[in-house]
Order: structure tokens, then sequence, then C-alpha cells
């Protein structure tokens, strides 16, 4: 099968639905299918400036064998971190999509690149998918700072609403969105597919547990014998990572010898380090910056507890990551992570109490029997969401696209 991926987000743009469309494009290569990714460009210049805000993967690697279509794009007024396509790129997009022959078009975003994928496969008969990641209702009124927030989050929903009414098969990534697609009164029922992860963050031989502890030592010897706290992930805002600084205080009464590892990069990230330093617990907290996928094995690895105080999340896709290397989570149970824990499986999914996620995070700290349970509990939870187990659903969905669209004819 030849599929057509459209996204206005792509790496080195790090966010989740650009990890969806990586994880899902290389999972079906695997399978033997053709995938081709229309995304944005990115220039030298625009990277240089924004690499080291960690808002970019600065080495992507991305499967040979997909086909990746850059095409013409723009900085966005909204946001420094995205771009959006120019329309004058419709002709090379057309071009190289007959060249392409996709039998099934996927709509990952919104926006013009969205656009020209709904366009083209209307113009060529070609059955289409659309994956509504992102609750822009939510998000509308911290982009657009000009507009008051009703007509804001009336335009998001008007957007979201023209592709729903417009694609073959519609994919949601939780049942939370998928009851959002409902309240919006369309007929059709979707399809829930969360972004499933890859398989290769396993348990591991002691030998190199051994080496990543030794590997981490060496990036930050503060860490050693000490009980880590782990949060992975974008350092932006939304993300609410100062509720982790009381949890920390709380956890340190109980436990001294305990620290709090940030890795990620983002636009928060001096304000918290400042705030660190005001709250007077900067020693006890690293700040890692961006680092690579390969590094983050060495994070997950050897940390002891996954702290996840985001409120706001799609799906949580760390968590999962987490829990794949055996690594317990303790995640405020709101918003995707209702989803993807559903209660207290591979940790613990409490309220936005900081009182409450300490006495969580202390539970797992002192009780063994209790820590091993969560840590085998963690592992045989994300197996269910991996990319193996999740990739064939996928397919499946583009078939039914395809038939549907046959009886529509």
């Amino acid at each position: 099968m030849n599929i057509a991926m459209f996204s206005d987000s792509f790496y080195p743009r790090i966010n989740g639905v650009s990890v969806s469309v990586k994880s899902y494009a290389e999972a079906l290569t695997n399978l033997g299918h053709n995938v081709c990714i229309v995304c944005c460009d990115y220039d030298e210049s625009t990277l240089l400036d924004l690499r080291a805000k960690g808002y970019y993967d600065h080495n992507p690697e991305i499967d040979s064998r997909i086909k990746i279509l850059r095409i013409s794009s723009f900085n966005v007024f909204v946001s420094e971190e995205d771009k959006s396509a120019k329309l004058t790129a419709w002709r090379i997009v057309k071009h190289e999509m007959d060249d392409f022959k996709p039998d099934v078009i996927h709509i990952n975003t919104e926006f013009i690149i969205g656009w020209f994928g709904l366009t083209y496969a209307k113009h060529r008969g070609i059955p289409k998918v659309y994956t509504f990641h992102t609750m822009w209702e939510d998000y509308v009124d911290g982009y657009i700072h000009f507009m008051p927030a009703y007509p804001a989050k009336k335009i998001a929903k008007e957007l979201i609403k023209f592709y729903l009414k417009r694609v073959d098969l519609i994919i949601t990534p939780t049942q939370r969105i998928a009851d959002v697609v409902k309240a919006y009164k369309i007929e059709r029922v979707p399809k829930i597919l969360p972004t499933g992860i890859p398989n290769n963050n396993g348990e591991i031989k002691k030998e190199y547990k051994k080496l990543y502890y030794n590997q981490l030592h060496k990036l930050f010897p503060v860490v050693q014998k000490k009980h880590i706290l782990l949060y992975v992930g974008r350092v932006v805002k939304e993300k609410n990572l100062e509720f982790l600084f009381p949890v920390l205080f709380t956890v340190k009464k109980i436990i001294p010898d305990t620290m709090l590892i940030i890795v990620g990069g983002g636009p928060e990230l001096e304000h918290l380090k400042e705030k660190a330093k005001k709250l007077h617990c900067n020693k006890d907290v690293i700040f890692t910056g961006y680092r690579t996928k390969d590094e983050l094995s060495y994070f997950y690895h050897t940390a002891d507890v996954f702290v996840f105080p985001s409120k706001t999340e799609t799906q949580g896709l760390v968590t999962l990551e987490a829990m794949m290397a055996g690594l317990p989570v303790v995640a405020i149970g709101e918003m995707g992570t209702i989803d993807v824990m559903q209660g207290d499986n591979g940790g613990f999914m409490v309220k936005d109490d900081a009182a409450i996620f300490a006495e969580k995070v202390i539970d797992l700290l002192q009780d063994k029997q209790l820590y091993a349970k969560k840590v085998q509990e963690a592992r045989d939870w994300a197996e269910k969401w991996s990319l193996k187990a999740l990739t064939p659903k996928l397919v499946s969905y583009y078939e039914e696209a395809i038939e549907l669209h046959k009886k529509q004819k």
C-alpha cells in the first residue's frame, strides 16, 4: 500500500504529532508499505536559532526508506517554534503525489499542509483518513493573544470540523477526543488509535544498566547514590513543572537523598532555573536541556520514579516510554494521562495535589515489594501500547477507509 502522510509538524520539530507520524511511518515501512511524508521545510538559519532552546531534534534519524517531501514554508507569527507551508507549494505537492500514487491520504494537521492533502485526495478520488491529534480549543488562546478566548476557540472548533466532515475515516488517539467528535455532532464514530511506542525500551541486561549508570554519573556526578525523580519532555508552561518543586520538598523530608532531573528544552527552561534558585532547591534539581533519543536511555534506566505533572496532555506518550523501560510513573490524572494510565496501571494516577503526589512517590521509594510490582506492571501495561501491537490496527483502518470510499462512489 502507498500511504501519504500530511503533517505541518515533523522532525526536526519535536512534538506529539511529529513523534506519531514518524513512529507509524517507520512501523508501516517495516510491514512492507511505502510511505511518503509531506511536511514543512526548515532552513538552517531558523534551526540554529532554535536548537539551543530544545525546540528541535539536532540529528533526527529518519528511516531512509521513507520518502520525505519538504515544501516551502514560512515562520508563523503565533509561535516561534512552528512553520506553515506556502500556498504556492501546491503545484509541487500535486506533481510529487502524482508520481507517488498514494492509495490513501492520511492527514495529521488542520493547517495548510492538511488542506493540500484534502484537496489532492478530492481531485484524484483517493480515500482520506484524518487523525484529530490536538484539542486546539484548549490551546488556541495561548497562541492567539490578540483575540478574545471565545472567538479564538470558535475558529479552532470550526477548523477541526472542516476536516471531520470531509474525510472517509476519523482517528483519535484517546476516547476523550473521540467524545469531542461526538459533541461536535459528527455522525461517524472515530477509531481510537494511540501513538505507539517503539519496542526498544524494554528490560536491559545488568551489565548495560551499569554502563548507563556510569554514563549518567559522568554527565552529572552529583546524582551518584541518589534517588532520582525524572521528568522528560518539553519545558513549557502547560507542562505544569513548577508543581514538582513542592513535591520534591515533601519527598526530601522523608528521603533526604532524593533529586529531581528535568530532561528537555523549551521557553520555560530559564524561568524554572530561576524559580529553583528562589526556592533554594537548585542544588537538588538538574536541568539537562535537550538530550538525544539515545541519551534518554541513560535517564529512563537509571531513574527511580517518573514524575509527570502535566494537566493538558493529548496522550502523555513519555509516561509509556518510561513504563516500557520499567520505570514506575506518578502522574496527575487529567486529560490524556487518564486515557494512557486508566488508573494506577504502571504507577499511580493522582489528583492535582502536591501532598498526595509526593506520598505516592515516597511509597514507591520506601516499599521494595510495591516497587517491584509496579516495575513489572509498567512493562506489561506499556507493551499493550507498542507499535508492534498497534500498527496492524492502523493498516486495517486504511483498508476500511478504502472500502468506505468505494461504497460512497
